[in-house]
């Protein structure tokens, strides 16, 4: 049996038993399952961009069918997206945005960094530090939402901490990964305390995909 051949036959089983415990599940959501798990297979094996389409796909099969499900999943990641801002004690003039889907691409160009705090439902951040133009000696950017997928570029010359955890998906740091359910990472590049300028991500996400690497 082919690696697809058997991948289709577990997502079936799967499935089969979800069905035969849950006689109220419908069509709508057995294919909503069968995408999710696809998805999910993919970001293991690395396939990262079909991962999110197929997790897409599901999520919105599921918001079709589990209004209420997916409303409560919103609150939940918003208020702990709000009670994380009042421990970190960012300042006033902080950035703040909060967003259904949101892209930032701030690897193509000089950009500014600066404290920030956002919150997305679905989002694509891909940062490069060696481009930025730090505007504090400290700067905090909070990274939170539902789905996300991060690309963090870390230069030599920058003292970086992560806090970052993953309900469902993948983090990558410097070539060693771990995927799967409930995925923490805290982490400081080496010669941190010592760094002219440091910045600290905080990132959260219930289904995510962070990489972390050198340029």
């Amino acid at each position: 049996m082919s690696k697809k051949s058997h991948w289709i036959a577990v997502i079936i089983i799967v499935v089969g038993f979800l069905m035969l415990f849950n006689r109220n599940m419908n069509l709508l959501t057995a294919a909503a399952l069968i995408l999710l798990t696809v998805g999910m297979l993919q970001i293991r094996k690395g396939e990262t961009k079909k991962g999110y389409r197929y997790l897409g796909v599901g999520a919105a099969l599921l918001l079709l069918d589990n209004l209420m499900i997916v409303f409560l999943i919103v609150l939940a990641s918003l208020a702990y997206f709000y009670s994380k801002n009042k421990k970190i004690h960012l300042h006033d003039d902080v950035m703040k945005k909060q967003n259904f889907m949101a892209r930032y691409y701030w690897d193509q160009s000089s950009w500014r960094l600066r404290s920030m705090s956002l919150w997305h439902a679905i989002g694509e951040v891909n940062a490069d530090l060696s481009l930025s133009i730090p505007e504090e000696k400290q700067t905090i950017v909070l990274l939170q939402g539902v789905m996300g997928n991060v690309r963090l570029t870390l230069p030599e010359d920058y003292g970086v901490e992560i806090e970052a955890s993953v309900l469902f998906g993948r983090i990558n740091l410097l070539g060693e990964q771990d995927s799967g359910m409930m995925n923490r990472l805290v982490w400081r590049t080496p010669g941190y305390e010592s760094s002219e300028y440091k910045v600290k991500f905080v990132i959260s996400y219930i289904v995510g995909d962070l990489n972390i690497h050198n340029p």
